[in-house]
């Protein structure tokens, strides 16, 4: 049976409390393979926890963190941007919670911590790259419709950064994505190139940006659902962890 539990967690760098959410499958007593799932600009949220349910039914461990803070949600796109940008303008800070997030994952108890992912929508995308940027033991990372420029350090701070990316790399991308411009993804690949990353993007012709949620409806900024590019980039996935664990 498969068994959601919301959890508060802290962060040594940080007073705040996090409040994200567990999904595992509780007939099993097994080590599996630990999932990251990183939220899109509005923060933890329903969307979130059903992608985490859905993996359990595939027999991993999802950990569907919280980067904002426990009760930071936004409630509308302005909201939703204010606190997305508090990270786009401090990728140290995002750095620093995001290992801080993958360090719980790799502690619990049902988590194989030698076989762990990452996944990631919009925002969360960029997370989970961060991530591996940072050079981060993670065996693989996804970013679906994710956001793709490159960290830099703030003054006074420190970037971990590494020359060489060890985790597999998967790219879903909605070639009409406003917010990822085909230029912007070719500069990815550079990057990721660059580091030797074991990578590989798949391209959606006629597909924007947030086509994995069904709430997506806005075609003039180039956000709306696309069925078939949501059910194919999930396959893809499945296939991804199926090759690296």
């Amino acid at each position: 049976m498969i068994k959601t539990e919301q959890i508060t967690y802290g962060d040594v760098n940080s007073e705040l409390k996090f409040q994200g959410t567990i999904s595992f499958d509780d007939e099993s007593t097994s080590h599996r393979p630990g999932i990251l799932v990183c939220h899109a600009y509005g923060g933890h949220s329903e969307f979130d926890i059903q992608k985490s349910e859905k993996l359990a039914e595939l027999g991993y461990f999802a950990f569907a963190m919280d980067l904002y803070g426990a009760g930071r949600r936004g409630s509308n796109p302005q909201e939703s941007m204010a606190l997305m940008n508090e990270f786009n303008s401090d990728r140290v800070l995002l750095q620093e919670r995001m290992i801080n997030a993958f360090n719980l994952l790799k502690s619990f108890d049902r988590v194989d911590e030698n076989k762990t992912g990452a996944i990631g929508f919009c925002f969360g995308g960029k997370c989970a790259l961060d991530l591996a940027r940072a050079g981060e033991d993670v065996k693989g990372v996804v970013s679906f419709h994710g956001l793709y420029d490159a960290p830099t350090a703030n003054p006074g701070k420190t970037l971990k950064s590494t020359t060489k990316i060890s985790s597999s790399i998967l790219i879903l991308h909605g070639y009409e994505d406003p917010m990822a411009t085909p230029k912007n993804m070719i500069d990815l690949a550079e990057e990721l190139k660059s580091k030797s990353a074991n990578w590989q993007i798949h391209a959606y012709s006629n597909v924007g940006h947030a086509f994995t949620n069904p709430n997506a409806d806005d075609r003039n900024s180039g956000l709306f659902y696309d069925q078939a590019a949501d059910e194919h980039s999930w396959q893809e996935m499945k296939n991804f962890f199926d090759l690296i664990f």
